[in-house]
């Protein structure tokens, strides 16, 4: 199944402008919060001490400048109808798993942008996106590669996320909204996570974590949606364990639903998740210093 084909069949959007700048604002609050609580509890020391080369702080803080920028420019372009911060809770003691939530971050937002791409009606403000969905990709890639030694790329075509998939994985990370903010028209659905995250492979077996509020017979199917294409497989007879594909590399989002033909939001039940299978230059998985 084509992900962007069913992406576009969506039409236009009842979006305007307007809700899809502050849901991206939504987004950028967010990073811009990391990177600023980041760089304020680690030191350029604590990169080294971590064995880190001392070049990958001075980039860091250049990331954090232009979510800085990002934030800046959507609120001149929303005025007083821009939504402010929220409070957040990200969780890492180590640098390395700051740069670990940095990559996710990074690679969810370019996601973001694109699949929100198709509702920007103002060509103006899609041309803009379109410069900070790059930058984006660009951070993601640098992350992965120059630092983690990982592949800067998962394939072809990067992953589309719809807005109410971008928000369940943005909504894992937010504690609380001032409550003057202005309304997104998003939901996050139910959580989906993992039993051993570590597990995770391509042609294992996982088990899942999440509330089953289906009436226990109805067919469950594991999306896992990767590129412009949705692997869609049954959930094994216990609703507890799937089969991860074999062929499946780089980031991956778990999605579960009722639909065995369509990812769509209303048979959604659980998730995304986000899963992540480095590979190496044949192709092969490997596993990464961190």
């Amino acid at each position: 199944m084509s992900l962007l084909a069913a992406l576009l069949a969506g039409g236009a959007s009842a979006h305007p402008n307007k809700d899809i700048l502050n849901f991206a604002l939504t987004l950028e609050h967010l990073e811009n919060a990391f990177y600023t609580g980041g760089l304020t509890r680690f030191a350029a020391g604590d990169f080294a001490n971590a064995g880190l080369p001392a070049w990958v702080y001075g980039r860091v803080k250049q990331i954090a400048d232009h979510e800085a920028t990002h934030v800046q420019f959507l609120e001149s372009v929303l005025g007083d109808q821009a939504v402010q911060a929220c409070e957040y809770n990200f969780a890492y003691d180590t640098p390395q798993a700051f740069l670990q939530i940095s990559h996710a971050l990074e690679t969810v937002g370019t996601s973001a942008y694109v699949g929100a791409s198709k509702f920007i009606q103002n060509k103006d403000y899609l041309l803009a996106a379109a410069t900070i969905l790059s930058t984006e990709a660009r951070q993601s890639a640098w992350i992965n590669s120059a630092v983690r030694k990982g592949a800067a790329w998962s394939g072809a075509f990067e992953t589309p996320l719809d807005l109410n998939q971008v928000f369940t994985l943005a909504a894992s990370f937010i504690t609380s909204c001032p409550p003057n903010n202005t309304p997104l028209p998003v939901k996050a659905f139910p959580s989906l996570s993992l039993t051993e995250p570590t597990a995770a492979q391509p042609g294992a077996t996982v088990q899942l974590q999440f509330d089953d509020h289906t009436d226990g017979q109805t067919p469950l199917f594991a999306a896992f949606l990767s590129g412009d294409d949705a692997l869609v497989v049954p959930i094994d007879a216990d609703r507890r364990s799937v089969y991860i594909p074999p062929e499946l590399r780089g980031t991956v989002y778990l999605v579960l639903t009722t639909n065995g033909e369509a990812v769509e939001d209303k048979s959604t039940i659980a998730g995304p998740v986000m899963l992540e299978f480095a590979f190496n230059s044949a192709g092969e998985v490997e596993t990464l210093p961190f």
